[in-house]
């Protein structure tokens, strides 16, 4: 048997992993005409058809070694709980990726997918059953008796869709290190129809003429300059990300462009963005350009000294303070209701979203889109985005004493 497993590339696996191999569903027909057995399978979206002329079962039995051969190429240790294959998949993803993401990742395994399929052989995983993690997920939310929080309600498209990626991200690495042939991305693998996008906040007009109007705080009942004003302000004229805010250094700069190259996330590491999109350069129309030069002017003052190219441009210890004091900075100026810093991106996205062009909206803000034609197949053109700078602020200026 272990010389049979060498000669089949396989020596790495038991005689019990090999007998789990193989997860065909048919088996090899008769063709009178043809006078041959056949067999017809798919694997890695190839499709293969294997014959035997030999009569009897014996032909039956042949054309069917044939396939599974071909199926099992290469698969190893198909015995393995999912549950198991998943830990390793969780050391790779803590090895390659920041500690937000992989938080993540393990949220979503502990609460929607290992609930479900942790018990299953990788071998017997199939598309149905990761079909299923988005379906009572979407129906129950967490799944996992000891989590601490319970989601109300049905849980949103965006939640769905990173469970998804997810599921999609774990076969792949599963795939990769030879314990499965499955592709779910391929096969139909969809979010709930019933599903629906989260509902979302942004600062209504009168919240957002305050915020560009009014640069001070209340403290111990007395007026103040608050510190950080500048920093609101230029989140809700770009859209960009919290995290990308810190991650702004003067050298970022170079005239009315805006180089964005990495963001500082909630743990304080560094990052190159949250997608494949978020590294990117914008135009800064006249507005955002007023409020960073004057947090230029500011920062200059602090220290004392001419800025240099990697001082930060906004100085805050780390997100979680930037969210206080723009909390404390709300209160201070009956904004209510209140939003969370990334809900000024999506005022900014919500303000101007008629006024650009879709792939040009995606460039400023960073977005990312499954299968984006226009981000495989279209580049920046010169003069669009300077364009697109000038409708954004046209569409920003009713709201600002500065353009009046």
């Amino acid at each position: 048997m272990r010389l049979y497993l060498f000669w089949a590339g396989l020596s790495k696996c038991t005689p019990k992993e090999v007998f789990f191999m193989g997860m065909r569903t048919n088996t090899a027909q008769w063709l009178p005409n043809q006078n041959r057995w056949q067999i017809k399978v798919q694997k890695d979206g190839v499709r293969k058809t294997f014959t035997s002329a030999k009569p009897g079962r014996t032909g039956q039995r042949e054309a069917n070694a044939k396939a599974d051969a071909w199926l099992d190429e290469g698969i190893c240790s198909t015995t393995k709980r999912c549950l198991e294959v998943w830990n390793e998949y969780l050391i790779s993803v803590r090895a390659t990726a920041g500690t937000s993401y992989a938080q993540q990742v393990e949220k979503f395994g502990q609460n929607y997918i290992l609930p479900v399929v942790g018990d299953r052989r990788i071998g017997d995983l199939n598309t149905g059953m990761l079909q299923d993690v988005l379906n009572r997920a979407y129906r129950e939310g967490s799944m996992n008796p000891q989590a601490t929080r319970k989601s109300r309600g049905n849980l949103s498209r965006k939640t769905l869709q990173g469970i998804r990626a997810v599921e999609v991200s774990f076969v792949k690495w599963a795939r990769q290190h030879k314990y499965t042939v499955l592709r779910p991305e391929d096969e139909g693998l969809t979010v709930p129809k019933g599903a629906r996008p989260k509902g979302r906040k942004i600062l209504q007009p009168d919240a957002l003429r305050v915020l560009l109007s009014t640069d001070t705080r209340i403290v111990r009942g007395k007026v103040e300059q608050d510190a950080n004003i500048h920093a609101y302000r230029f989140a809700v004229l770009t859209g960009l990300r919290p995290g990308e805010l810190l991650g702004l250094r003067v050298g970022d700069m170079e005239g009315n462009r805006l180089h964005l190259a990495r963001a500082i996330n909630t743990f304080d590491e560094e990052t190159h963005g949250k997608n494949e999109n978020a590294i990117r350069t914008v135009v800064l129309h006249p507005l955002a350009a007023a409020e960073l030069h004057a947090q230029l002017q500011q920062r200059a003052f602090e220290e004392e000294r001419p800025l240099r190219g990697d001082d930060p441009i906004f100085l805050l210890e780390n997100e979680h303070s930037l969210y206080n004091y723009w909390q404390f900075y709300q209160r201070s100026n009956g904004i209510d209701p209140p939003v969370s810093l990334y809900e000024l991106r999506h005022t900014f996205v919500s303000i101007i979203e008629d006024a650009v062009s879709p792939a040009e909206l995606r460039r400023m803000v960073g977005h990312s889109k499954s299968m984006d034609t226009y981000g495989w197949y279209s580049h920046a053109v010169d003069g669009r985005a300077d364009t697109a700078a000038m409708a954004v602020s046209d569409a920003l200026a009713e709201y600002s004493p500065r353009a009046k």
